[in-house]
C-alpha cells in the first residue's frame, strides 16, 4: 500500500516521533508505514485522515488502485 505520510508530515514540519505521538503510536510504526513495510489497521488510517483533514484514500493507495491508473 502506498501513502502520502512522509509528505504530509514533511509539509507540517513534524518529525516521525510527533506524528507517532498525535497517532498514539510509536515512532516505529511510522517508520514502517512510510517504508511500506506495514499497512495501518483501518482505525489508524481513519485516525491519520481526521488528523490531516483529508479523506484515506487521499493518504492511503492500495496497489490495486495504482496499477489501474
Amino acid at each position: 500500500m502506498k501513502n502520502r505520510l512522509k509528505i504530509l508530515r514533511a509539509e507540517r514540519d513534524w518529525t516521525q516521533a510527533d506524528l507517532a505521538m498525535y497517532l498514539d503510536v510509536s515512532r516505529q510504526t511510522i517508520n514502517a508505514i512510510e517504508k511500506n513495510k506495514y499497512d495501518p489497521s483501518l482505525p489508524l488510517a481513519f485516525k491519520a485522515a481526521r488528523l490531516f483533514a483529508l479523506n484515506i484514500e487521499d493518504i492511503f493507495q492500495d496497489d490495486e488502485t495504482i496499477n489501474k491508473n
